[in-house]
């Protein structure tokens, strides 16, 4: 066995695993629970040592600080208005669920039939279900057993923090025809009410924190950090090993040899990056960046799809917001009582209240996620508080129709790829959100919120036509930092396809991939919880054991299959 203080140039472990995210951290508890393997874990970034990644409100200081997060950037297009969107990613151990909104959120029982009726087998609702439920650790209040996980490593909790403006909203939600739904987890989504969180107490609850901490002392699983993957090592179409640098340091690179496999959870930007570099992918694409191919996928980088966000922003009056509770003597009362456990802002999520919603009467489910807080940011979605009272509906079309991709720009390993997410490209994304901006806009003045109501800040009251709308949307929107398909799941006769259902990459021995890449069509949801489950369910099929047994709780989605592509089409237009 390796020692874990070895700093020789070439180890070898029984697994490699590329990445300590949402995915990462997991395989890396559940794999090294058999104390008969190696696992060695590859992580780009640092540790997770700031209170910054551990206090909930301290999302704002780390999102955009390329000490803990990737700042990417989806390239500027006619639909952005010429602006290039940030899309951070999370470069630390937990990945982006040491940075992210805290939000969890799994989807629709159909976003997973979905997937299997595409021919992936074990990917429906019903079989996804049991390894949702054995992560979670949800607190008493939410929802039913039957849905819910209690005795698993990843807290849920409910909100503890209840404001005026969030209760108006929701009583005026439902008075326009929303159902309040306290457990969107649950039968259905549909709805209005308080998310669900990874929060415990005063807290955020990173893989970092609930799967990785704990499992750090085995003897078996040996973590690097700052070591930035460069290549995967192949031998004929076997994937032995990563190439790694360890603090970017070029001149010097090391590598790590895997007995069993190579598991990469690097991300959806990250990982087809990884993969051409290392000549597998596009044979064009490669070919124009001098990278020998040692195996064509031309699905790999492909598929990128993502949430594009668009909030509307209100004056408040008549009551205190989170805007003003941050400043002088609010702050110092809010630190106190985060310091004796009570209810207080520093230990909520950026988004308070959910709406999920249609934007067409004739949907079978919704197609639009709306979020509420009562707070309000300066030109953009995270960042520096708004200097007057405010309150901030947003919304995004659940399940994109826009298509992009991620490229690679050069052979150098340091150079960003090219993000390219296509946001709003496809004329049925801009009609969805056309609608939901519509219906956020009459959220905003229902007679329950006309107390707190002042006057509508962003777009404004003079923004009122179609046209004015999307003007607005592509010069504020933003990345929900939803990415996902570019390693897309799929049967080999999908020539797009780059890994099959057990996730092992198409035409490869030793390789897979566990992150939010394979997902073969947006969940419609924040995409956190359906990674984190992806890994909970790889590792099952790594170790061998037999799938966990179904759990039905509908009638499942009924589609004939049909051809791969087509199937990854939504099914109730």
């Amino acid at each position: 066995m390796t020692s874990k203080t070895s700093d020789t140039t070439k180890e070898t472990f029984d697994y490699v695993i590329v990445g300590a995210g949402a995915a990462g951290a997991i395989l890396a508890n559940r794999l090294s629970a058999d104390p008969s393997v190696t696992v060695c874990v590859l992580e780009a970034g640092g540790h997770d040592r700031s209170p910054l990644l551990h206090i909930p409100s301290g999302f704002i200081k780390v999102i955009f600080n390329p000490a803990y997060a990737w700042q990417f950037s989806s390239r500027a297009t006619e639909q952005t208005a010429g602006r290039n969107v940030p899309i951070p990613q999370g470069k630390v151990l937990g990945g982006t669920t040491s940075i992210n909104g805290m939000i969890y959120n799994r989807g629709q029982a159909e976003d997973y039939d979905l997937w299997a009726n595409a021919g992936n087998s074990g990917w429906s609702y019903a079989e996804v279900l049991p390894y949702f439920k054995r992560m979670e650790a949800c607190a008493s209040e939410i929802g039913e057993n039957r849905f819910h996980g209690r005795d698993g490593c990843l807290p849920i909790t409910g909100l503890d923090w209840i404001h005026p403006i969030c209760e108006a909203f929701i009583h005026g939600a439902t008075n326009k025809g929303l159902p309040r739904n306290p457990d969107y987890n649950g039968a259905t989504q549909e709805g209005v009410g308080y998310f669900q969180r990874t929060i415990k107490g005063r807290w955020r609850m990173s893989t970092a924190s609930t799967f990785l901490r704990p499992a750090k002392s085995r003897p078996n699983l040996f973590i690097k950090t700052h070591a930035h993957a460069v290549a995967v090592l192949l031998e004929g179409k076997s994937a032995v090993g990563i190439r790694y640098l360890y603090r970017q340091n070029t001149a010097q690179p090391l590598e790590v040899h895997a007995r069993k496999e190579v598991i990469i959870c690097s991300g959806a930007i990250n990982t087809p990056k990884l993969m051409q570099l290392s000549g597998i992918g596009p044979a064009p694409l490669l070919a124009s960046l001098g990278i020998p191919l040692r195996h064509e996928l031309p699905g790999v980088g492909e598929n990128l799809r993502d949430h594009f966000s668009v909030r509307l922003v209100a004056r408040v009056r008549n009551s205190l917001t989170i805007n003003e509770m941050v400043n002088g003597l609010g702050l110092m009362k809010q630190i106190g009582r985060w310091l004796l456990g009570k209810p207080n802002i520093l230990a909520v999520s950026p988004s308070l209240v959910h709406w999920f919603a249609k934007s067409d009467k004739a949907l079978t489910r919704p197609d639009l996620q709306g979020v509420f807080s009562p707070a309000s940011y300066k030109e953009g979605y995270v960042g520096l508080l708004d200097n007057f009272p405010g309150m901030t509906v947003g919304v995004w079309g659940h399940r994109p129709f826009s298509v992009g991709y991620v490229h690679a720009q050069s052979s150098d390993p340091l150079q960003e790829p090219l993000v390219q997410a296509n946001y709003l490209a496809d004329a049925r994304d801009r009609e969805v959100l056309l609608s939901g901006m519509r219906q956020a806009r009459e959220l905003l003045r229902t007679a329950e919120l006309a107390g707190y109501f002042e006057s509508e800040a962003m777009p404004g009251e003079s923004v009122t036509s179609d046209q004015a709308l999307l003007d607005y949307a592509r010069r504020y929107g933003v990345s929900a930092c939803h990415l996902i398909g570019t390693s897309r799941m799929g049967p080999k006769e999908d020539p797009m396809a780059v890994v099959d259902d057990r996730l092992c990459v198409h035409g490869l021995q030793g390789l897979r991939i566990v992150d939010a890449s394979i997902m073969p069509s947006t969940p419609s949801a924040n995409t956190c919880a359906a990674t984190m489950m992806i890994a909970e369910k790889a590792s099952d099929m790594i170790r061998g054991k037999a799938p966990m047994e179904p759990i039905f709780t509908r009638e499942p989605l009924t589609q004939q299959k049909s051809d791969a592509g087509a199937a990854y089409a939504e099914v109730d237009r």
